[in-house]
């Protein structure tokens, strides 16, 4: 079943058990759907259901940050139950040792050798990791492995 219509009928589901938290953070993850669909002028697979999600949860992040910042743990614990909905439709996380092992075959896959080529070896992880890992992490473990030690 396609992640959209996975993401549909949870929307009905939560409408029918009338949970209103659920169905609000299911309807703004519809909208931010469409709203990529509208502008981009095409009908999202399943990737790029996964970006958008992604997008969001990195949103989610920041806000909870600032509210624990700011004191305001009501609105962090809202946001906190929003990231796990999110994260109910995200693919299985890849292991450390799956990142690295993927970030050593980019690397002698792209002949990378220095720090200038890291743009190449993070363009094919980009794909091979889309929403299984955090890309700030693997950039730094990209970075690291692309660093001559010394």
């Amino acid at each position: 079943m396609p992640l959209k219509e996975r993401i549909n009928d949870d929307m009905k589901a939560a409408m029918r058990a009338r949970e209103a938290a659920r169905l609000s953070a299911i309807r703004l993850l519809l909208a931010a759907i469409k709203q990529r669909e509208v502008d981009e002028r095409v009908q999202l697979d399943d990737a790029g259901v996964v970006a958008v999600i992604d997008k969001m949860q990195k949103q989610r992040r920041d806000s909870i940050a600032q509210y624990q910042a700011a004191k305001r743990q009501d609105l962090a614990d809202a946001e906190k139950f929003e990231l796990d909905v999110l994260a109910a439709y995200m693919p299985q996380a890849a292991s450390e040792e799956e990142i690295r092992n993927a970030v050593a075959a980019a690397v002698a896959e792209t002949g990378a050798a220095t720090a200038q080529d890291m743009g190449r070896v993070m363009t094919l992880l980009k794909t091979r990791l889309a929403g299984r890992a955090d890309m700030a992490e693997v950039s730094a473990l990209v970075r690291k492995a692309l660093t001559p030690a010394g």
